[in-house]
């Protein structure tokens, strides 16, 4: 499939939170002109924990909702909050059925590979046939390949190829 109709990118090759940090600048920058959707990663702050998961960050309206249940800093463990992950997901779905242009999905874990966490916004906004920008765990890669198929780009962590994916899709759908 050519990948400029490919709706679905998938950015790689970087550290997670350079990743969500180039998801909010993009948003940032397309929010003039384009309807955003969607959550971007926030780490906690927290210093001495094996888990860096703390909120999700809504791109319209900038609400936060905690994805990480503290368990001290002995703790080897990373536990996320799913009840927020979902609220999440929730407020996303709201934004897609209201209309918009691009969602952007932090990521694509293992609550999501569950079928829970941002779940319910990847399917709402595939079914909508709106273009999709998330990122993905390497350890639920198969999981990603069963939901997504074959109508995924991988792309560098590179605002300039992101933007011209982007406008290849829109303008492949206002072509369509």
């Amino acid at each position: 499939m050519d990948a400029a109709i490919e709706r679905i990118a998938m950015v790689q090759g970087a550290p997670g939170a350079e990743i969500q940090d180039l998801f909010s600048a993009l948003a940032g920058r397309w929010a003039p002109t384009l309807r955003v959707a969607g959550v971007v990663a926030e780490s906690h702050g927290l210093a001495d924990r094996t888990c860096s998961a703390g909120y999700l960050r809504r791109i319209s309206g900038g609400q936060r909702f905690s994805i990480f249940e503290d368990l001290g800093p002995d703790s080897t463990e990373c536990h996320l909050d799913e009840d927020g992950a979902g609220s999440a997901a929730e407020a996303v779905r709201r934004d897609i059925a209201a209309g918009c242009d691009v969602v952007v999905l932090s990521k694509f874990g293992k609550l999501e590979a569950a079928g829970k966490g941002l779940w319910g916004a990847f399917t709402s906004a595939a079914e909508a046939g709106v273009p999709i920008l998330t990122s993905v765990s390497p350890s639920v890669r198969a999981a990603w390949e069963n939901f997504a198929g074959t109508g995924v780009v991988a792309l560098p962590a590179d605002g300039g190829a992101i933007d011209r994916w982007l406008k290849s899709v829109r303008a492949h759908t206002e072509l369509g």
